[in-house]
């Protein structure tokens, strides 16, 4: 018999997180039925279960896996941070060159823009605008780059603000490009859980010259409390090669460019 082929580290993320999403799906789930359904041991499951549980992305409870509320889910950076993070770091490396030095940028929140982070800090004269807190700290230390923090009503699942503080301070600026997610997308259109996050979106889609949206394959076939617009909002959509044929086809039938990367290409 051969030895079983120990996972890597990435692996054994990428699995705890189809767990998590399982999980979610189904509110709560028997553990033995989780080791059955993703072909590990039981005592594997529960390593797994123990480090989600240990995460607070879940309770392991006797016997079972129970999700906490589905907007906590759907929001939590720490579990948004890790999930797709190669397709994140493609999207990313696609979007460096059309960034000017010299330039202002709007990013917003999202966790899909933080493997950016590490070749701009390489910029001079940058301009960085941003209601999240982890995105300043990433860039606050970059000798080329100005740091604009939107302080407001802090969110601590997301990290980041908003509120009528962020809003009128976006209505002053006026920036060359806006580096922007979504949390979900279905047909063109784009969605997410908070009313006050779409506030944000809006006033960084009215302040910048040009928007890009960076989006990967997880987020499509998707939607949540509040639609905010669609992708003939942007000058273009980055998304990556697992994303569904028919949902391309839908961006480009709002007449916005799309782009696919290979989310084995080099980081930025």
């Amino acid at each position: 018999m051969t030895a079983r082929t120990r996972l890597s580290q990435a692996a054994v993320e990428e699995r705890r997180q189809a767990v998590l999403r399982h999980v979610v799906e189904h509110g709560e789930t028997r553990i033995d039925d989780l080791a059955d359904r993703f072909g590990v041991s039981l005592m594997t499951m529960h390593r797994d279960l123990d480090d989600l549980d240990k995460r607070h992305l879940l309770r392991k409870e006797r016997g079972r896996a129970v999700a906490f509320p589905a907007l906590t889910m759907e929001t939590a950076t720490r579990f948004r941070e890790n999930a797709a993070l190669a397709a994140k770091t493609a999207l990313c490396a696609a979007v460096l060159d059309r960034i000017r030095p010299g330039s202002t940028v709007l990013m917003d929140d999202s966790t899909t823009l933080y493997p950016l982070t590490p070749a701009l800090a390489k910029l001079d004269q940058l301009t960085v605008v941003t209601n999240s807190v982890a995105l300043a700290q990433r860039l606050g230390s970059a000798p080329g780059v100005d740091v604009t923090l939107l302080g407001g009503r802090y969110h601590g699942d997301f990290n980041s603000c908003t509120g009528p503080t962020v809003t009128r301070a976006l209505s002053r600026i006026r920036a060359d490009l806006a580096l922007m997610s979504a949390t979900a997308v279905l047909s063109g259109r784009l969605f997410h859980p908070l009313s006050e996050y779409v506030e944000v979106k809006l006033a960084m889609l009215a302040s910048a010259e040009r928007s890009l949206l960076l989006v990967d394959h997880s987020k499509f076939g998707k939607t949540a409390t509040h639609e905010y617009g669609t992708a003939a909002d942007y000058e273009a959509v980055l998304t990556d090669t697992g994303t569904p044929d028919t949902e391309i086809a839908a961006l480009r039938g709002f007449g916005v460019p799309v782009e696919t990367v290979d989310p084995g290409e080099n980081s930025p």
